[in-house]
């Protein structure tokens, strides 16, 4: 076995504080506009094989129990005991809490306490202009009062994250040079007499506002990479650089990992996140893992277990990472290609000391 130090989880959100049955917990399993298909169920996926795997035990069942057999325990504790063991079970003693994620989540007090860890707040810039637009009445006083707030949550927060910095087709968001002062507040003036029709930040002009307003900031950058084209996320990558700013890649689809992790190798100040996307592979968790250690060098990526709303997607993304870390490490040192001391090293760094290096957890 490789050793590694308690984790530091450095992108999750909170977990729901409700009562969930199959269909609800179903519905929170799978990433899916739409539920399953007609006699089918989303447990038979790679996360769901993986759930059942992994959090059976946790909660004093054998593993792989069945979908209903596992409900009833986790009904039979409640949510709160079920969501203590589960995050207590998965071995991470700092948690990086997205805040802007909609619904009845617990925040990063309550996950430090439900998980006996730490936990550090990355403050969602969407929300955080949301958030400054219902107390601002004019243009002018929502510029002001937003840049303001930028500056309070960077003084307080570990991180600032972007979830709309791409959307289907490719924003551009990610424009490699801010917008100017005429841009921002046009963009504002739409945004703020649209508010009515709906509160969400899309406007790609208000959005690069934001992204740049971020990276002056001093905290680490945390981008969602999304979907659609990954050139424009390459551009804001060079534009940034001798910036000062720390820019943290997280996980999207396979062949985002595979451009995240290229691009963490050839800039200083780019990191990539190991993702959700160990979860969601299952049994083909250590593979994606293998391909990331070689693509970016070891000192530039950083675990995560993308857990969100479900307790179960936190200890998942922990307990394989953990197994897939292992089963590829040690099979380079059973090969002979490693020493035992430099596999438990590198295992370290990506397992908690990158993020505690790249957030100061420790401090400056």
């Amino acid at each position: 076995m490789i050793e590694t130090p308690p984790l530091v989880d450095q992108y999750c959100q909170g977990v729901l504080r409700t009562e969930l049955g199959l269909g609800t917990f179903e519905a929170q399993l799978v990433r899916s506009a739409a539920p399953p298909a007609a006699g089918t169920t989303f447990f038979d996926t790679q996360t769901g094989f993986a759930v059942r795997r992994w959090c059976p035990p946790l909660l004093g069942l054998e593993p792989h129990a069945a979908p209903a057999r596992y409900l009833a325990r986790r009904r039979e504790l409640g949510a709160a005991e079920s969501a203590r063991r589960l995050l207590r079970g998965s071995g991470v003693a700092a948690f990086l809490v997205d805040t802007g994620a909609a619904g009845d989540l617990t925040g990063p007090k309550e996950l430090a306490l439900s998980g006996d860890a730490e936990a550090f707040e990355s403050v969602r810039l969407e929300l955080l202009a949301e958030q400054v637009a219902d107390t601002s009445g004019t243009v002018s006083a929502f510029l002001a009062n937003l840049a303001e707030a930028v500056h309070h949550a960077a003084a307080g927060a570990a991180a600032f994250t972007c979830a709309a910095a791409f959307d289907g087709a490719g924003t551009p968001a990610l424009a490699p040079v801010p917008p100017g002062p005429g841009e921002v507040r046009g963009a504002a003036g739409r945004w703020l007499a649209g508010r009515a029709r709906g509160g969400a930040v899309r406007d790609p002009v208000l959005l690069r506002h934001l992204l740049w307003s971020a990276v002056s900031s001093g905290l680490p950058l945390q981008l969602h990479t999304g979907a659609g084209d990954p050139e424009p996320l390459t551009e804001f990558v060079e534009a940034t650089a001798g910036l000062g700013a720390r820019l943290v890649l997280l996980g999207g689809p396979t062949h985002h990992h595979r451009h995240a992790a290229r691009l963490a190798a050839a800039f200083p100040h780019v990191y990539a996140d190991t993702g959700p996307a160990l979860g969601r592979t299952g049994s083909g968790a250590a593979a994606v893992l293998a391909e990331l250690l070689e693509l970016a060098p070891f000192g530039k990526l950083l675990f995560s277990s993308g857990g969100r709303r479900l307790p179960e997607l936190h200890a998942v993304g922990a307990l394989a990472f953990r197994e897939a870390l292992g089963r590829v490490l040690g099979g380079w040192v059973a090969e002979g290609s490693w020493s035992w001391r430099d596999a438990e090293r590198v295992a370290a760094m990506v397992a908690a000391g990158n993020a505690r290096r790249v957030y100061r957890l420790d401090g400056p």
